[in-house]
């Protein structure tokens, strides 16, 4: 249990052949030594930073593993204090050794409480795929990637079509149904390790396609046309199907410095629009 006391102190004075620094440098080094002792992908480190710290006479600290007797591992944090003479020259070296196990063992369950925090921050609590923050964040990468590259970055954006009426008909909770079977659906459209997929928004998805020129992006968005069709979810409020439909807007770019990630989403949203205007259950690829 840790105490938050010192279990061990050692204390290393100048002799007349030997700094505290060199000092230091052997007790690590010697054979049986603490260096010895420390888990084998810390002591490399930790041996170099304590001796150039010695050799500067400055104050310092390291957390590492060390070995016990009964062949395990605890987590030590070894504090230096520099004791000085009149003359302002190192004297001695004083060493306290914490045992931080418990301390350790914390922060390690923190870490991973902040890591499904963020994963969580990054996700859509209704479909559970990627949200509109990730997409934000992505999409600023691939733009970034594609620009300096010089590469085709294209976009598609879909939008289901009805969907006031769907709930209207059935219910906000076959609603909230349907836009997970929706994005279920739509997560297998593009399968490269660098395609992305998110929900925009209410019913409105998103897929982000690096490296893919116009006519791969127009196959893939027709991909998603019909792995909804496939998906036979009746609408009987649909003004042009008996089952649900999306209309897609899709788009293209090799940015360019002039160009501007959000005016090109927003061109791609308009395209959307266009599909709408023209009927629903279709794809606009260009103005």
């Amino acid at each position: 249990m840790e105490t938050g006391l010192a279990f061990h102190e050692i204390r290393l004075y100048r002799t007349a052949d030997r700094s505290p620094a060199r000092l230091v440098a052997r007790k690590l080094g010697e054979r049986g030594g603490l260096g010895s002792q420390m888990h084998p992908e810390d002591s490399a480190w930790v041996v170099d930073f304590c001796v150039a710290q010695a050799q500067a006479g400055t104050d310092h600290e390291a957390d590492y593993r060390a070995l016990t007797r009964d062949g395990g591992y605890v987590w030590i944090r070894d504090v230096v204090h520099v004791v000085r003479n009149e003359d302002g020259e190192v004297d001695s070296l004083v060493g306290f050794m914490f045992d931080i196990s418990e301390r350790k063992k914390t922060e390690e369950q923190l870490m991973v409480l902040q890591k499904e925090l963020e994963e969580l921050s990054f996700k859509d609590g209704l479909t559970g795929v990627a949200n509109r923050r990730m997409f934000d964040s992505i999409m600023e990468v691939e733009w970034t990637h594609a620009r300096r590259n010089n590469q085709p970055l294209s976009l598609i954006m879909l939008d289901i079509d009805y969907f006031k009426q769907y709930n209207d008909r059935y219910g906000h909770i076959q609603g909230d149904d349907c836009l997970k079977r929706v994005a279920q659906a739509l997560g297998s459209a593009a399968t490269r390790s660098r395609d992305f997929f998110a929900r925009f928004g209410g019913e409105e998805f998103v897929l982000v396609l690096p490296e893919t020129d116009e006519k791969s992006a127009a196959k893939i968005a027709e991909r998603c046309r019909s792995l909804i069709f496939k998906e036979q979810i009746p609408h009987e409020k649909s003004e042009v199907s008996q089952v649900l439909t999306v209309s897609l807007g899709v788009g293209t770019i090799v940015p360019s410095h002039q160009d501007e990630p959000l005016k090109f989403i927003e061109g791609v949203d308009r395209r959307l629009y266009q599909a709408k205007q023209n009927g629903r259950n279709c794809i606009v690829k260009s103005n």
